[in-house]
């Protein structure tokens, strides 16, 4: 591809770019070609432009950069921006042909559900019978072609590229998650949205935006840049929802369980088999528990109406939907007692997932968690975690998650800071977390719950650098197996 073609959507420092033919674009120095085009972008952890001589080493042509080298080599074109993470979207998306341009990409936001309605609006439109792709945390799919997931969002040439195939192949609706790494890293930047859904905002990866309001700002910038031509779909009964909505120009449209709003949605009962809702007036019984997956359920809603879909056809779509999974995944023992899995991160999904369990709860059964944080994370949500488990738990047991590089027991050490002298009565501390939840399965009589949060469907443990196989859901289905023996 030309040069000038790739670059014709940035705001550039030079009057005129030379004609010359691109084979390639990177923005990692080391997979450089010869004939390629660098774009050295300012990282988190390193500068490209430390690596721009490297990246000429190995063949490239072209570089894009904030800063002009000193020495600048005449047989290079050297092409100035003022932000290189906004220009690699752009470059990325050009050099793909623009497939969102193509097709509806709708992307979803907030802290808790972004997996469950991206998911579940895939799975609704390809029972509508459209060839749709998904882009989320637990797999990318292309139609029913599988893509292993490495990132909620991905990097700009790797998103590109993938939203390139789902073209390829046919797809008309592309759902993707949006995260504020993402927003904040501009890996969205050049894409086209058709709309943007907003789920909920709590505490979440203050580690890397360090206020909160930095955080609720980077998801109010995805809605900011939306063109006249989307629409915004908000959750109104999180008062953050109509700040997202302030300076969009977007159609603004809501859904609420509480309040009025374009989509409303009442629980009339729920149970550990699912719930049964009643959404703008008309009768749904779906197969997912709890209020926080009544409001998932009335996003993808809201969302497939406002793609035109007709209602009826959309109710009775979500009527057949399944949980997706890792987000309350529900396993029966053959003890008679029920065991969850699923991805509560952060205090408030924790929260939703309990209060979920209690809604449900019978008689006199008691509600057994298993949870632990993640390291080289946010500090301040251990405590406030163990709290939650703690305030709606009979017993829990303090466990490993994915350490990282942190030592697991002062990662238990931070949550046992949160527990007060009489709840420490009822917690564990296990370092272990198979053998955490073997502990949990043992303590659990007939009727009781015992909930594994924290990993949901991640089927690894990342100690030190490295990712070790581990599954909740096989732990826990090794443990029914040899019950029965």
């Amino acid at each position: 591809m030309q040069l000038k073609k790739l670059v014709q959507d940035l705001q550039i420092n030079m009057p005129r770019v030379e004609d010359i033919e691109i084979n390639g674009i990177q923005a990692d120095s080391r997979k450089i070609v010869s004939g390629f085009l660098f774009i050295a972008v300012r990282g988190s952890l390193s500068d490209g432009h430390q690596f721009i001589d490297m990246a000429i080493e190995n063949g490239a042509i072209a570089i894009v950069c904030e800063i002009l080298p000193e020495n600048c080599l005449p047989q290079i074109t050297y092409i100035q921006v003022k932000d290189s993470e906004h220009a690699l979207g752009i470059i990325a998306s050009s050099w793909n042909g623009n497939p969102s341009e193509k097709m509806q990409v709708i992307g979803i936001t907030g802290t808790n559900g972004k997996t469950s309605i991206a998911t579940l609006l895939y799975q609704t439109f390809t029972k509508l019978g459209h060839s749709t792709g998904l882009i989320s945390t637990v797999c990318n799919y292309i139609k029913d072609k599988e893509i292993p997931a490495t990132h909620t969002t991905p990097d700009p040439i790797s998103l590109n590229d993938l939203l390139a195939q789902m073209l390829e192949q046919g797809c008309e609706y592309v759902f993707m998650e949006v995260s504020s790494h993402a927003i904040a890293q501009k890996r969205i930047s050049g894409l086209h949205f058709r709309a943007g859904i907003f789920s909920n905002l709590t505490r979440d990866h203050l580690d890397y935006h360090l206020t909160f309001d930095a955080y609720r700002d980077a998801k109010k910038a995805f809605f900011d840049a939306l063109p006249k031509s989307a629409f915004a779909l908000v959750n109104t009964d999180d008062r953050n929802g109509s700040f997202m909505l302030q300076n969009t120009r977007a159609s603004k449209h809501s859904y609420s369980l509480l309040n009025l709003a374009d989509f409303k949605s009442k629980i009339v009962e729920t149970h550990f088999d699912g719930t049964l809702m009643l959404i703008n007036g008309r009768e749904i019984n779906t197969q997912f528990v709890g209020r926080f997956n009544a409001y998932n359920i009335l996003a993808v809603y809201g969302t497939a109406v406002l793609l035109g879909a007709n209602s009826e056809d959309v109710l009775l779509a979500l009527s057949s939907l399944k949980s997706v999974a890792g987000r309350f995944q529900t396993f029966q023992s053959p003890h008679a007692y029920t065991a969850i899995v699923d991805y509560a991160h952060t205090p408030d999904a924790l929260k939703n997932v309990l209060t979920a369990i209690h809604e449900v709860l019978e008689g006199n059964a008691k509600i057994i968690t298993v949870l632990g944080c993640g390291g080289n994370r946010d500090r301040g949500k251990r405590p406030l975690m163990a709290q939650e488990a703690c305030r709606l738990s009979d017993q829990i047991i303090i466990t490993s998650d994915n350490p990282r590089f942190e030592e697991a027991q002062e990662i238990i050490n931070d949550m046992m800071e949160g527990i007060g002298i009489a709840d420490k009565k009822k917690t564990l501390s296990i370092i272990d977390r198979k053998e955490a939840i073997k502990t949990a399965c043992l303590l659990a009589n007939t009727g009781d719950v015992v909930l594994v949060a924290g990993k949901g469907h991640e089927d690894y443990q990342e100690i030190k650098g490295k990712k070790n196989h581990f599954s909740d859901k096989a732990v826990l289905l090794e443990i029914f197996q040899n019950l029965l023996l």
